[in-house]
Parts: C-alpha cells; structure tokens; sequence
C-alpha cells in the first residue's frame, strides 16, 4: 500500500512570521485526529527559519529527535554544554531521555530550511544524550546511505528504537524494499520523481506499507526514508 501526502496539503504554522513549517503530522497550531503519527514516527517537521531568529531554549523529554540541514546554518545549544552550528548535510542527534533544554537558532544571513524530525524511544527515562555527524555528498550520492539506526546497528547514528533512516541524493534509479511487517515513510526533499507511478515534487512525501518501490529522478532527486515495524 502506498500513499501520497502533498506538500500543499500539509499542516501549516500559525504563529511566528519568522517560522513558515509544513508539518507531516499534528503538532502546534495543526490537528488532526486522525494524522497524529505514523507508527513510531511522531513529526517531520520542515521548517524554514529567517535569518537571525530560530527557536529559543525549551525543553524535550522521552523523544529521539534528528535535525537535518537543508540549506543555510542551525546554530544548537543544549544544557549539557553542547554547542555546534551545522551546515548542509549535517545531522544533529539528541536522545531528550529525562529532560533536556535546548535552542536551535538561525545566526547566519540566509534562510535556513532543516527537517525536524521525533521518534518515540523504545522506553522513557534514557539518560540525555546529544551528538552530530557531517556527511559529505559523496556518502549520500547515487546510493542510499543509511545515516541512522538502532543501537544494534552500525549506522553513524544510533538511536533508542527500531528505525533505519536513508538519506540519497541522485539521478540514478533506486530500489528499496519494504519487508513484510514493515512500513516507511519518504519526503521528496528536493527535486523531481516519480516512485511506483506516483509522481512527486519538492516536499512531496509517501506513506509505504509492505510494498517495495522505484525511485526514479526526473531530475535529481534529494529524499529520505524512514523505515520501521508496522502498526499493529
């Protein structure tokens, strides 16, 4: 089974005008019953953030939380004593655990766009935990490069849950099995495909459900994957 979500049809940020997000799930100002997650997969949000604004210190407990950088700088603090601003490709990593403050803020001149992106842990009350990882064009280009995984894994970055992350960036046609019991959710973050006869543009994205899919670029195609157990 698969689904498509137009991008224009996503939820939309009601509050600040130096935010505009589009979110793949409720959260904030958008609510719907009946788009709440999909499976452990809580938000994707992608927001843009203008220059010299951004989220300010709050807190997070008991979520996995990936940032990953689009274009322009996210500048991250956190109240264990990291601070880091990450670039394009870069993806930032916190286990929120029994509670965390953090800021991300945009310090740069030009508008940042990043995916945020939560993932209920396997189990509350894991001690916090923050890391970041640059990868390169080269990891994620022509091929999809596995950048997040389970502690299990050898994935770069491991988190407390059943959920393999991809990130490509192509023109070539790519493969990916969805295996029996398992589901993934893709966004189209830049460019052009078309995947199983479903055609999808930036910020498109797909609901797949024990279906393997092509992915083939009508121009070149920059998307993630996000794989899981399937929903009981």
């Amino acid at each position: 089974m698969i689904k498509k979500i137009n991008y224009d049809d996503l939820g939309r940020n009601q509050g600040p005008t130096w935010l505009n997000s589009h979110f793949h799930f409720s959260f904030a100002d958008y609510f719907n019953p009946n788009n709440i997650n999909f499976g452990q997969l809580r938000v994707i949000n992608d927001d843009l953030v203008q220059p010299h604004t951004g989220f300010t210190t709050h807190p997070h407990r008991d979520m996995e939380i990936i940032s990953y950088v689009i274009d322009g700088n996210l500048s991250h603090k956190d109240s264990m004593g990291n601070e880091r601003t990450l670039t394009r490709g870069q993806m930032q990593y916190m286990s929120a655990g029994t509670g965390i403050l953090h800021s991300e803020l945009n310090k740069g001149d030009e508008v940042l766009r990043f995916l945020q992106i939560w993932i209920f842990p396997d189990e509350e009350g894991y001690e916090p935990n923050y890391g970041d990882k640059l990868f390169t064009l080269e990891d994620r280009q022509d091929k999809l490069f596995l950048a997040v995984s389970n502690w299990q894994s050898n994935a770069p970055i491991k988190i407390h849950q059943d959920m393999n992350i991809y990130i490509s960036e192509t023109n070539k046609e790519i493969d990916f099995k969805v295996s029996n019991k398992r589901q993934a959710y893709l966004v189209l973050i830049e460019g052009q495909a078309s995947i199983n006869n479903h055609e999808l543009t930036h910020g498109d994205a797909l609901e797949i459900v024990e279906e393997d899919i092509k992915i083939i670029p009508r121009d070149k195609a920059h998307f993630i994957i996000l794989e899981m157990a399937k929903e009981n």
